[in-house]
């Protein structure tokens, strides 16, 4: 028996990844008018991006029910002697919230731990990779979530937009709304701090701005973890973790796409790059 880590498809994880360390991904619910598909399961990646490009419907996102997590936390209960469970920032979804009303709604004995990571997609996942890893090597439940709670202040994300319409769309832009004036050939960074996104900056080309994404990884300080992300553009992707890897290990370095959940508010042309730095000592 060990302890079960728990996430949501807004963590943007890769497949093989999950697999491969026993993570149980729940996923947010996608609507495209009548049409609901949960993501990434009823809807891959490619289908959903032509969709959004194509489609005169313009979707939206709902996180999953509290029953959701009910279900799957009585089914981990039954092999797990604590369930550790970390998700999107609580300031951009209900999924958080979701998941400790399924908490409540659990009568099983197995502990349970919802944590609010306070970011987004693939920053989410670095954070949920370590506590996955902590569980395979047998730590127990508050062990766990302590020291998750240290990782998460030292997990930064930059993240360039070819546009914010489809994030203006959605709802979600937050305090990022200051740039909704700028000229239509500017770019804006964005960077998530205290849970929402932040303004971090804009520039006028594509080249410009994965120039910045390069000096966010060469500027931090003992890099533990590095992903590169992206919406549509897997060769810019790729080229960048070539760019980054005489910093970080290339092999080392997770390739990760934005998810349905997260592109509708992303749209296409999303890349971004995900780090978790060496805890200060205390």
């Amino acid at each position: 028996m060990a302890v079960k880590i728990v996430t949501d498809s807004c963590a943007d994880l890769p497949d093989q990844l999950v697999q491969e360390l026993g993570i149980t991904v729940v996923p947010v619910y996608l609507r495209f008018g009548e049409e609901v598909y949960r993501d990434r399961v009823d809807i891959s990646e490619d289908e959903f991006y032509e969709r959004l490009t194509h489609d005169p419907v313009h979707p939206n996102t709902t996180q999953p029910t509290p029953q959701d997590f009910v279900n799957v936390y009585q089914k981990l209960s039954q092999e797990a002697d604590g369930i550790v469970s970390i998700h999107i920032t609580s300031k951009l979804s209900g999924t958080y919230n979701s998941a400790i009303q399924g908490k409540k709604l659990v009568e099983d004995g197995c502990p349970i731990e919802v944590v609010d990571s306070q970011t987004v997609s693939i920053a989410i996942g670095l954070t949920v990779i370590q506590a996955s890893k902590m569980a395979k090597s047998g730590m127990g439940l508050q062990q766990i979530v302590d020291e998750v709670g240290q990782i998460i202040p030292n997990v930064h994300l930059l993240i360039l937009f070819d546009t914010l319409k489809y994030l203006a769309k959605g709802g979600r832009i937050g305090k990022a709304k200051a740039l909704l004036g700028s000229v239509l050939s500017v770019r804006p960074l964005l960077a998530v701090r205290d849970g929402e996104l932040v303004p971090s900056g804009k520039v006028r080309t594509r080249s410009k701005g994965t120039d910045r994404l390069l000096d966010f990884v060469k500027n931090a300080t003992e890099i533990q973890d590095l992903a590169i992300l992206y919406s549509t553009t897997l060769d810019e992707a790729q080229a960048l973790v070539e760019r980054t890897s005489s910093i970080f290990s290339k092999e080392r370095t997770i390739l990760a796409r934005v998810g349905p959940a997260l592109g509708v508010h992303g749209g296409p042309g999303v890349l971004a790059v995900a780090l978790r730095e060496e805890k200060p000592a205390s």
